[in-house]
């Protein structure tokens, strides 16, 4: 009878207060154990927030978790989609993610939400938050928009172009924008566009008017029970590894992932875009599930298999270079769903008076898993739930100390600047950021580059002297020639 009792007055509690745990991380971290084990121990249930991870009939592929792994705890959002559908625009998820979470918290138990895509969570956890530059959402005047793109793309079809036509006419719309984004970085460059089209201005004002009125907007209260402007009183715990730790760990997630069948998965893929193209139906490879690590990187070695025309030795090496391209691609994903945490989140959390609900938990050595990461978070979950106050995230670990200790500081030094792109025309590359851009200036490739275009130009300058020198030579010899023939002249008179 107590335990009904305890179970029955703690659902009602959840159902009132409307809690929210988020895990973050780079991929291969233990995001999802994490949250399967903070599931278990407060009847939670897990909603997934990995765009590729909603496809269906990739289980390896996308890193799902496996199902014997999830402890009967119930997963939305995952294995939903199918392969030729789009990933969800960022509107669309965050819609279905309230109404999950409302549902979860009506059934008296706690939501989990487990990023990947980081900017799917990052919709959710914050409420009226300044339109991220370039997201699937924006607000102006007081009307809500949500792009859709097939709508827009029908009304618009250069939204359809490729990324350098489309980037190119919005230099021409708003240049301030098109210099804030990557060449490479698609989706943003079209949704920047696509709000000009919308609205008849440039995003870039937009985003500018919206800062300077929230700007001369009162503070929020940073209280534990107003929660300053995150949409529910929220724990966010990022699992976060040591590079060279994880690099390793994520070398042997990829030789583990070709065991499990990740071949196979990308064969069928493979066979499926064949298999279109001969029904002549056309299939964008830049978007949706097609841009998943793991095929992609594989289609050099599928093209030669159905060529035909490669020996064994041959295959192989292919193979073995794409599964190593592989790797890399795992890897700097990785990378950059740290600095999304240490940018994007930081700098939206410190905004609203939260950066102290955002705890690092060191997954480096998983022998240590329970000292390091379920008591930790099982502690901070309980706090979070009787409402009372949470320790400094510093204090969690000596990780945790060094990493938001040094963004802490850094915050402090530097304040936050306009995000812009560098483009390095020696090296012909776009940095996405001043640091990228610093990074690159002080890198080995450059100073190789610049020292190359040095000699270049010597060379360049030496041809031009020899050049100048023996037209010199000839012009002299021509004048010689001729003040020779002006004196034999007279001599062959007497000749005649």
């Amino acid at each position: 009878m107590r335990t009904f009792c305890h179970y029955f007055s703690f659902a009602k509690q959840l159902s009132s207060m409307r809690p929210l745990i988020t895990v973050v991380g780079a991929t291969g971290t233990g995001k999802s154990k994490l949250a399967v084990d903070l599931a278990s121990r407060f009847n939670g249930e897990i909603i997934n927030g990995d765009a590729m991870q909603m496809y269906r009939g990739l289980p390896i592929i996308t890193n799902q978790i496996p199902i014997e792994e999830r402890n009967n705890i119930p997963h939305h959002l995952i294995s939903c989609i199918e392969l030729e559908e789009e990933p969800w625009r960022v509107g669309l998820f965050k819609s279905e993610c309230l109404r999950l979470i409302n549902d979860i918290h009506l059934r008296g138990k706690l939501p989990i939400l487990v990023g990947g895509t980081h900017y799917y969570t990052q919709a959710v956890l914050f409420k009226d938050q300044l339109l991220g530059e370039g997201s699937d959402e924006f607000q102006v005047a007081g009307a809500h928009f949500v792009g859709e793109h097939g709508d827009s793309s029908t009304k618009w079809p250069i939204l359809d172009a490729p990324t350098d036509i489309v980037l190119q006419k919005l230099r021409e719309v708003d240049p301030v924008m098109a210099d804030r984004w990557h060449p490479n970085d698609s989706r943003k460059i079209r949704r920047s566009l696509e709000i000009y089209f919308q609205t008849g201005r440039p995003a870039s004002e937009i985003y500018a008017a919206q800062k300077q009125l929230k700007q001369g907007a009162p503070a929020h209260s940073s209280s534990t029970t107003d929660g300053g402007q995150l949409r529910f009183p929220t724990m966010i715990f990022w699992v976060h590894s040591e590079k060279e730790t994880l690099t390793y760990r994520l070398e042997k997630r990829v030789d583990a992932m070709i065991q499990q069948g990740l071949m196979s998965e990308a064969q069928r893929m493979s066979d499926y875009i064949r298999e279109k193209r001969s029904q002549c139906l056309d299939i964008n490879m830049t978007r949706g599930v097609w841009v998943a690590i793991g095929f992609k990187e594989l289609a050099p070695y599928f093209d030669a298999l159905h060529c035909g025309s490669s020996s064994v030795e041959e295959l192989e090496a292919v193979k073995q270079s794409c599964i190593e391209s592989i790797k890399v691609a795992t890897r700097q994903y990785a990378m950059s769903q740290v600095r999304f945490i240490r940018n994007k989140l930081w700098n939206s959390l410190k905004e609203t008076g939260m950066i102290h609900r955002l705890y690092l938990l060191d997954s480096t050595n998983v022998d240590k898993w329970g000292q390091c990461i379920t008591e930790p978070s099982e502690l901070l979950t309980r706090l979070l739930l009787q409402e009372e106050p949470t320790p400094d995230p510093k204090s969690i670990s000596e990780l945790a100390r060094t990493i938001l200790g040094a963004r802490e500081a850094q915050s402090q030094d530097s304040p936050a600047s306009t995000p812009k792109c560098f483009t390095c025309d020696i090296c012909c590359k776009t940095m996405a950021n001043e640091e990228q851009w610093h990074i690159h200036l002080n890198g080995r490739s450059h100073k190789r580059a610049i020292k190359a275009r040095t000699r270049g130009a010597e060379r360049d300058e030496y041809i031009r002297r020899k050049r100048e020198e023996s037209s010199h030579v000839s012009q002299v010899q021509g004048h010689e020639d001729c003040e020779s023939s002006d004196e034999q002249e007279p001599f062959s008179d007497l000749f005649r």
